[in-house]
């Protein structure tokens, strides 16, 4: 059960200080938007690259971003633990994938609330983490979609008949109210941001949803 906190929700003007405060994290979730594939713009690569330095944790990239076949793999190559492209996206989503493992990331499909999981299901053997959306991609602090559950729970089938160590990843309105239904569907990471970033300190925030999912255990 990981916690990765969300930067999207942190003081842009002091990453380096709102990483640090999310220490006992197991990773730190950086939203890519592009304002194409997503309504909004964020940050890029050279910002990925200086997190990558300085964070006490690793990176999840997630890159809401159009033509990620192109883009994402220097998300790796610039120290981007975990990159995750949206399937919606990608061209060649094997291909893709085998890139980023290649340069050494953990390779992870993205699916928008009104993506079927379906469609995509072979992909699992190439894949490290499948990340279903729970609200829309494009701002923080959306209302959960607990109409997702049923697709986490999919995904986490899948993932059991295929037998590979995939992660299954939930984004989107996760807080201590919502965090234990995704656990139950079947998720094991965890992204929050307003739920850790505006808490009084991110550090409790952190350990209070990781002490709400410890017992729910998908292995």
């Amino acid at each position: 059960m990981l916690i990765s906190p969300s930067i999207l929700s942190a003081d842009f003007a002091n990453l380096q200080a709102e990483l640090d405060r999310v220490a006992n994290a197991d990773w730190a979730h950086v939203d890519v938007m592009d304002n194409h594939f997503v309504p909004n713009l964020t940050l890029g690569a050279p910002v990925v690259e200086a997190l990558a330095k300085v964070s006490p944790i690793p990176i999840d990239a997630h890159l809401m971003i159009d033509d990620p076949d192109r883009w994402a793999p220097q998300y790796a190559e610039v120290g981007a633990r975990s990159v995750t492209f949206h399937i919606e996206a990608a061209a060649d989503p094997v291909k893709l994938a085998r890139t980023l493992r290649a340069e050494g990331a953990r390779a992870s499909m993205a699916l928008k609330p009104g993506t079927a999981f379906a469609p995509y299901e072979d992909l699992l053997p190439e894949l490290d983490m499948v990340l279903v959306m729970t609200v829309e991609p494009g701002f923080g602090g959306q209302s959960f979609m607990a109409d997702q559950m049923p697709k986490v729970r999919q995904v986490r089938e899948a993932v059991r008949r295929s037998g590979g160590e995939i992660w299954v990843q939930v984004d989107g309105g996760v807080s201590a109210a919502t965090i234990e239904q995704c656990a139950e569907a079947g998720a094991d990471v965890f992204v929050a941001g307003s739920a850790v970033y505006g808490a009084a300190s991110a550090a409790d925030a952190v350990a209070e949803l990781r002490a709400l999912v410890a017992k729910h255990s998908h292995t």
